[in-house]
């Protein structure tokens, strides 16, 4: 065994490509585009060393051409769900045992992978089964998941570089940080292929073993990023993916004895579901399991009369609109002072005017589809909902068409209630409710925003004035786990600003910090003296003379 005190690579944010005309990163992107078109792959669940095929079968198709089919996958049952936490657990004692350093080679290679030769895989993967654009994507599936692998092997270092500062004559104090008992269960989300490839990297990475189970709509690009994965050097076991439906999954692993964590991004529904389930079965665990999760989020522009009719307009049509609206961080509510609206109002329209609709492999389309015909039903119903409803104006958009990919104009809904359905409820799609306040009511506004959510995930206050801005963030200071300040809420950046929001919002373990990492790890403190004591008696026992 390698024997040194070894520091990993300084971790960089990955530069974002531009992918404009002519570029080289373009022109790499349009093929891997055709390429996933012109052919139908057959996808199989890796569990252990092998490659599971059941022969159920389901498709995969694009959100924005939903008659084409770019791949099978195949659906397993709770036998495989066994197999899998079979195979983590075989693996485990290998992987625990492997020096720190040669986990952190791994990952740091699945890095330089998707940086390089996998780059155009990856995003043309994403672009085509989750419907993003090219920047869209760029900024997810290879940059944010580059900087979550490089900046967690950074954080990984410093974790078990810390140790207790004191250490007495003829004693050395030491902390180990042990992999959890069992295996960890992630559960991964549709909308970014970063957080699909970080919640299994980011416990494996930390000595422990897991079963990952994706979104059925982030199939295609989930099987790229295994394939990185075990290039990089990820030993069979140690990450297994399956294709499991989430309860069935869920009855088998919650009642496990070895469940030692979830790992989870998802629905706010689905998670107290988990977490109820989780506390009726603690007598079945070998340990008490961890719980981190990230689920939904309802967040919010607000803007003071101070504020900048161009920042502001910006911010909306960015925050509520990119990739379709949904990013969990994403705008969906905005509360505007009455003197600003003519001119946000009079840019936000003629702006949004100017957006494309379309489907991914045209570049020029700002915007694409919403990932399924469940989201778009939904979304379609509440804005059907607000062309009746009194006290209610949809301003821009309004109109949808599934006949070729599941397509949601960008909506902008006006209302006169600051507790409209849609301005409390998430809809995770590109639709934003504007509610327009006087701009004597700020103080009022702030108490609104607070108390309108379940949610603390995101939210922004774009201002001139500092008392304002210094209002704002003291009155929300426990609205949002993540807030800007002249910027809208989306884009948090690894290594920058940490990720994750309280109350409905999740356990806000921030992805992309070292607090994320230290929930995959059980410290055991090691005293060693050198000289022990060979006889019970203290001086204050000694008779007085």
């Amino acid at each position: 065994m390698l024997k040194g005190f070894f520091n990993v690579p300084k971790p960089t944010n990955e530069p974002v490509l531009n992918y404009g005309p002519r570029s080289v990163e373009r022109a790499a992107l349009k093929i891997a585009l055709v390429e996933g078109r012109a052919q139908q792959i057959d996808i199989p669940m890796y569990i252990g060393n092998k490659h599971v095929r059941t022969g159920k079968v389901a498709h995969i198709r694009p959100p924005h051409d939903h008659q084409h089919i770019l791949a099978t996958y195949h659906e397993g049952d709770a036998s495989h769900v066994n197999a899998a936490i079979d195979a983590a657990l075989a693996a485990k004692a290998d992987w625990e045992n492997l020096a720190w350093e040669q986990r952190a080679a791994i990952f740091l290679k699945a890095a330089d992978l998707l940086a390089g030769p996998y780059r155009a895989k990856i995003n043309a993967a994403t672009m085509l089964g989750q419907s993003k654009n090219a920047y869209q994507a760029e900024i997810d599936s290879a940059c944010e998941l580059i900087d979550f692998l490089r900046f967690n092997v950074s954080y990984m270092s410093e974790i078990y570089a810390q140790q207790p500062p004191i250490s007495p004559k003829g004693v050395w104090n030491r902390v180990e940080q042990r992999p959890l008992e069992g295996f960890v269960f992630a559960l991964t989300p549709f909308n970014f292929t970063a957080i699909a490839g970080n919640l299994p990297t980011s416990a494996a990475m930390m000595g422990n073993v897991v079963v990952w189970k994706p979104a059925a709509t982030q199939i295609y690009a989930a099987n790229v990023l295994m394939q990185v994965f075990l290039e990089a050097g990820v030993p069979p076991g140690v990450i297994n993916l399956i294709y499991v439906d989430g309860p069935l999954a869920g009855e088998v692993i919650f009642s496990h004895p070895d469940f030692a964590g979830i790992h989870f991004t998802g629905s706010t529904g689905v998670f107290h579901n988990i977490w109820k389930t989780i506390g009726n079965n603690i007598n079945k665990f070998k340990t008490y399991p961890r719980i981190v999760g990230e689920t939904g989020g309802k967040d919010f522009v607000l803007a003071h009369g101070s504020a900048n009719a161009d920042v502001v307009t910006t911010a909306l049509i960015r925050g509520a609109f990119e990739y379709q609206g949904q990013k969990c961080s994403a705008a969906s509510r905005a509360y505007l002072p009455k003197s600003l609206w003519p001119a946000i109002k009079e840019k936000f329209v003629s702006e949004l005017a100017t957006i494309k609709i379309g489907p991914v492999e045209d570049f020029e389309n700002f915007v694409n589809a919403v990932i399924d015909e469940k989201s778009f039903n939904k979304l379609a119903k509440y804005i059907d909902q607000a062309k009746k409803d009194k006290g209610v104006e949809i301003i821009a958009g309004g109109n949808y068409d599934n006949s070729k990919g599941w397509f949601i104009e960008p909506t902008v809904i006006v209302t006169t209630d600051p507790y409209y359905v849609t301005m409390c409820e998430e809809l995770f799609g590109p639709v934003l409710t504007v509610y327009i306040y006087d701009d004597k009511d700020f103080d009022e506004v702030l108490t609104i925003i607070d108390k309108t959510s379940i949610y603390a995930l995101t939210g922004c206050v774009i201002a001139q004035d500092r008392y304002a801005i210094d209002k704002a963030t003291h009155a929300l200071r426990n609205a949002a786990g993540n807030f800007y300040v002249n910027d809208k809420p989306t884009g948090a950046v690894v290594g920058q600003q940490p990720f994750g929001g309280a109350r409905g919002s999740g356990t806000n373990d921030k992805a992309g910090s070292m607090i994320n990492l230290l929930r995959w790890v059980s410290p055991r403190t090691i005293k060693e003296t050198f000289d022990p004591p060979k006889d019970y008696r203290y001086p204050f026992l000694d008779k007085e003379i």
